[in-house]
């Protein structure tokens, strides 16, 4: 797990601005220690962003309109992901089974494998967490964030609600 420095933990209120920040050092610290780890396990070349364009890809294969839609992006900046995705051997296009007209995206053997490897790594990245904090601690954290996201707060448009 990342190393903390510097504030320590007094529990005294803090400025509005530092909780978003320590959130979102919090998400960066796992997404960060998940992608040195899919390195070392075979994916040097995977970035965040193309964990959540393969999210979007989903079990049953998507558009590029689609994987666009649900990630908050136009359909040329996911076509682009797909691209780089497929040149990766992540995914693969497809004809559609149900309209001819139009190409899937689909994740390949290698697609599956690395959604399988974030899935252990984010468990054992939350193992970590727990080891650190105890289990009681963890689970109020999670309690809470999820108390407070919204209930739209779990779409994979995170590029639309960063950039506007």
């Amino acid at each position: 797990m990342a190393e903390r420095t510097g504030r320590g933990s007094s529990g005294g209120a803090g400025t509005g601005f530092e909780l978003p920040i320590l959130l979102f050092a919090g998400f960066r610290s796992i997404i960060d220690d998940l992608h040195r780890e899919l390195a070392g396990q075979g994916h040097p070349e995977l970035r965040p962003a193309h964990g959540y364009a393969l999210q979007a890809v989903g079990r049953d294969g998507a558009t590029a309109s689609e994987i666009g839609r649900r990630l908050g992006v136009s359909k040329q900046a996911a076509g682009k992901t797909v691209d780089r995705l497929e040149a990766l051997g992540y995914v693969e296009r497809a004809d559609d089974p149900q309209d001819g007209r139009r190409k899937l995206v689909r994740l390949t053997p290698r697609g599956i494998d690395v959604l399988a490897r974030s899935a252990a790594g984010f468990d054992r990245l939350r193992a970590e967490w727990v080891r650190a904090l105890g289990a009681d601690r963890v689970a109020a954290l999670e309690a809470d964030l999820r108390a407070m996201a919204s209930a739209e707060a779990f779409r994979l448009d995170v590029a639309s609600w960063i950039n506007s």
